[in-house]
């Protein structure tokens, strides 16, 4: 079920009404039952998977908790093999399957083992790195084994965060089931304003920006498009995934939020950060603390040789770019921002010197510009269908800056790929976006709505409705992170 559909208005109106007039002790039943319906409105078959690990997890954070010594790290492996398992087929195993093939294929033998037909369940690294989270602080004896299976279950399948995060950790969200939420008309507000922010920027900044997006990146002959247009492209992508993840988490918070349930931040005006290490502070942080908390930390993190204290950073973002998806290009992906960490700290003090001599450190701006830069470049290969394409894209960008030139100077149309109806409102849209993000960083726009008289308030509020409204994009499209 998409945020974005009449589908999903209809079934948080009923859900969350309901969840008010039920007493608190049925409240779980509510929760639980309308979270299956939300997942099954997907694929109703793939159920069964989330079920099948949740008795697997479940049972296990028992069995951790009461087992002693060498057995309690046995049960917490059965569960992470059964959670990765999962993940390998379902996921992983046609990639592969495929580079097994090509390996072979190179010694003039072929594969026989078969590929398999079966479609990615929605959201599955999601809500498959919430449940390893819990057996993992059960076994670390930061969390108590929860012993209402219902509760655990609800504690993996909260339909506002289930398919797309933000990941939770049992500390933050397991107790918040058993605490008495009341209606609250300023909390409820607060989470409809949020809403309301999110599904904006999914429906009119995300797929706005998708229509030119797609048109670039799907097009396979990428050298019909001028250096400019590719730029355009790839920076547009930039915002549309920000908007469209970040909208989603928005929604997502609000939809608990209203509910009395707190949900942790997952986005912080990313693209203000002014290092690649600021920018994993700030982009999908729910991921990026997961990863830093069980990956990076058991690797060894920087309490190891210099040498090593690298190859792990680059490991955690290898294995955080195959955690997207099933395809080079986002292994590529993860790896450029691996390499990006690890030479921002090789050379720290030799651009701190340049910086220096240079008055750079005196203008903020542009550490942010090419922070920004950076990341845009990387996102090339994660938007890209195949790398080949990724590759054809990057060069074209580049071979082509001459020709752009020359058309400039000879005052010839640089944009003739656009509508530029398209482009103007696209560009509009993106000074708005990072407007609010500057004005956020100074004070919250909820709190300085809240010192305005009523009138001006609903004034905002229904001039968000009314813009959603004529400027929305509503083709139902899916959320870009509903893939992972």
């Amino acid at each position: 079920m998409l945020f974005n559909s009449i589908h999903f208005a209809f079934f948080f109106v009923v859900v969350t009404t309901l969840y008010f007039i039920l007493p608190h002790k049925y409240r779980w039943i509510l929760l639980l039952s309308s979270s299956c319906y939300f997942y099954m409105a997907f694929v109703p078959i793939y159920i069964l998977i989330l079920g099948f690990t949740i008795v697997i997890d479940y049972f296990a954070g028992i069995y951790i908790e009461n087992a002693e010594g060498s057995r309690r790290k046995l049960f917490l492996i059965f569960s992470l093999i059964a959670n990765i398992g999962v993940l390998a087929v379902f996921k992983y195993y046609n990639f592969l399957n495929q580079n097994f093939s090509f390996l072979l294929h190179g010694f003039g033998l072929q594969n026989p083992i078969p590929y398999l037909s079966i479609l990615l369940p929605i959201g599955l690294s999601f809500h498959t790195f919430q449940a390893m989270s819990y057996t993992i602080e059960v076994y670390r004896g930061h969390q108590s084994a929860e012993r209402h299976f219902g509760i655990y279950s609800l504690y993996v399948m909260f339909y506002p965060q289930l398919v797309a995060g933000p990941i939770e950790r049992p500390q933050n969200l397991l107790h918040q089931f058993r605490e008495k939420h009341v209606f609250d008309y300023d909390r409820v507000t607060s989470g409809l304003r949020l809403m309301a922010w999110g599904l904006f920027k999914k429906v009119v900044i995300a797929d706005r920006l998708a229509i030119i997006v797609d048109a670039i990146y799907d097009n396979p002959e990428h050298l019909t498009y001028n250096s400019l247009s590719l730029i355009i492209g790839t920076v547009f992508f930039a915002f549309q995934i920000f908007c469209d993840f970040s909208g989603y988490s928005d929604m997502a918070i609000g939809a608990a939020r209203i509910m009395g349930f707190k949900l942790m931040t997952n986005f912080d005006k990313p693209y203000q950060s002014k290092s690649i290490h600021e920018f994993w502070k700030r982009w999908h942080i729910s991921l990026s603390s997961w990863f830093k908390d069980y990956l990076y930390i058991t690797l060894g993190g920087n309490r190891v040789t210099v040498p090593r204290w690298y190859l792990n950073l680059f490991i955690v973002f290898l294995v955080s770019g195959l955690w997207h998806g099933a395809n080079w290009t986002f292994v590529i992906w993860g790896a450029l921002h691996g390499f990006y960490l690890v030479f921002a700290i090789i050379t720290k003090k030799h651009r701190e010197k340049i910086n220096k001599l240079f008055l750079f450190d005196k203008i903020p701006l542009l550490s942010s510009l090419t922070t920004f830069v950076l990341v845009a470049f990387a996102w090339i290969f994660f938007r890209a269908n195949n790398v080949h394409s990724a590759i054809n894209i990057i060069k074209n960008i580049f071979i082509g800056i001459p020709d752009l030139i020359k058309k400039f100077l000879n005052h010839q149309s640089i944009f003739e790929y656009f509508e530029k109806k398209d482009l103007v409102m696209s560009v509009l849209l993106i000074l708005f976006l990072e407007t609010v993000h500057y004005i956020q960083s100074k004070k919250s726009i909820s709190e300085i709505l809240l010192q305005k008289p009523t009138y001006i308030r609903w004034a905002v509020y229904y001039g968000l409705i009314i813009t959603i409204i004529y400027l929305g994009v509503f083709q139902n499209r899916q959320f870009i992170y509903f893939q992972f």
